[in-house]
């Protein structure tokens, strides 16, 4: 705020101070999470206490009241980022963790400094596209896009089985390096972003695309500092799409789609003011609810990101004091011509590359308008190992059942394992475009979720 806003802290906090001082009702999609973690939440009688009623979660139609946060947020709006880690609100927080156990300390808490890093970005077809740099994921959705862009994507068609395997093998070639080389780089200090995010290096894990037949499980990582894949290269897909195969149906299970795994605690916001300054900001718990606790006399939650760390010493991503977890929060937008173009993000741990990635290229390469873009059925693979402890590798694509089953059985034939779900939209994405002629503003969301679409 002191740095890029333009009000004062006071002003801004305002309405989320009336908001969780006054109440505000229960939505169905919210009622759903609070009776999925149940258990995780009547641990703590200070969870309880805000946002339970007579034994049981908050019901929708219920009204959540936050005083004790409405009090925590009148501090930090008299006194900034000290009213949060120094004085009071430290004391207490400080105090609620070594009652329950933990080992965060009022000095620990005065002792952060938050960290302001130059973003990560590329180029495709023109458009400059930025994203958070490590200790985030940021650059996945980035390197999948350097490869794809040796495709002739609009050649094969919008969600087709050789249009979704390249974009599936793409981002589990790319999710393969973020597990091999990215970490907090104060603690791992040679991460090689430059060649991880070069043409050349694209070119070299293109060559490791099959079109015929999936990648089994996690890919091998490359070598972006010699530029060459560790995986058996074949014949570049670029020069091979008229080898996709048109395979015969193969028949895979419908089930129900469960959005705490995908959605979890995350919120997002895309934001374009009158001058067309552009922000794009992801906030998170991790899992629902975080930890489920809920500071007594502050009215936070507390995460639970501790989940991402690996116990393996040689890890890059391994536990060490004062080291910053790898994240998986990456907010993005994206520069036309030098001008505010996009800015789009989600909520969805390891799935948030992969569901920008898809809606990007519905706006990029098939023209389409923010909200059909939107609307698009996505499909999202976990090929690689996940960003939550133990770090399986589950080798499935979840696939909307809304893809026409002849798509569905094509991908099955390349080797796919599917998890079909009777999901909609592109994830959980927010965006909103800066129409390149006019500068007028172009808002949609995935049907997903609480999600909106505000404008004044």
């Amino acid at each position: 705020m002191q740095k890029y806003g333009t009000k004062p802290l006071s002003e801004v906090l305002a309405p989320a101070i009336e908001i969780a001082e006054q109440g505000f009702p229960i939505s169905t999609a919210l009622a759903q999470q609070l009776a999925g973690g149940r258990d995780k939440l009547a641990k703590f009688a200070s969870t309880t206490k805000v946002w339970f009623k007579d034994g049981k979660p908050l019901a929708m139609g219920d009204v959540i009241v936050n005083r004790d946060l409405a009090k925590t947020l009148r501090t930090i709006a008299l006194r900034g980022a000290d009213g949060f880690y120094r004085g009071d609100v430290a004391k207490n927080t400080a105090a609620f963790l070594k009652a329950n156990d933990g080992i965060i300390t009022e000095a620990d808490l005065a002792g952060y400094q938050p960290y302001e890093d130059t973003p990560v970005r590329t180029n495709y077809r023109g458009i400059d596209v930025f994203e958070c740099p490590p200790n985030s994921q940021g650059f996945v959705m980035l390197e999948a896009l350097n490869i794809l862009e040796g495709f002739d994507l609009r050649q094969m068609g919008h969600n087709t089985a050789p249009y979704l395997h390249a974009v599936t093998e793409a981002l589990k070639l790319s999710f393969a390096d973020r597990n091999k080389y990215v970490g907090d780089p104060k603690f791992v200090p040679n991460i090689p972003m430059k060649a991880l995010l070069s043409k050349e290096y694209a070119a070299a894990r293109r060559r490791a695309i099959d079109p015929n037949r999936a990648i089994a499980g996690e890919p091998a990582p490359g070598d972006p500092l010699h530029m060459t894949t560790t995986s058996s290269p074949v014949e570049r897909a670029s020069a091979a799409r008229d080898r996709y195969l048109d395979p015969q149906p193969v028949p895979t299970t419908v089930g129900a789609f469960d959005p705490d795994q995908i959605l979890n605690l995350t919120t997002y916001l895309a934001v374009v003011d009158k001058d067309r300054n552009m922000v794009s900001i992801t906030s998170s718990l991790l899992s629902g609810f975080g930890s489920g606790m809920v500071v007594d006399n502050g009215g936070f939650f507390l995460n639970d990101r501790m989940r991402y760390w690996y116990l393996d010493p040689q890890d890059v991503n391994a536990l060490q004091p004062g080291k910053r977890v790898r994240q998986t929060i990456n907010p993005a937008l994206a520069l036309k011509d030098g001008k505010p173009f996009l800015v789009f993000g989600t909520p969805g741990a390891d799935t948030q590359p992969q569901t920008q990635l898809q809606f990007f290229l519905n706006v990029v390469e098939f023209g389409m308008e923010v909200q059909q873009a939107l609307e698009e059925p996505a499909v999202i693979s976990n090929s690689f190992r996940d960003s939550y402890q133990p770090h399986a590798v589950l080798g499935k694509l979840i696939t909307p059942a809304m893809l026409p089953e002849s798509v569905r059985s094509q991908l099955a034939a390349k080797g796919h394992v599917l998890d079909v779900r009777n999901a909609r939209g592109v994830g959980s994405v927010k965006a909103v475009m800066i129409h390149p002629r006019t500068g007028v503003l172009l808002g949609g969301v995935s049907p997903t979720g609480d999600s909106y679409v505000m404008a004044w």
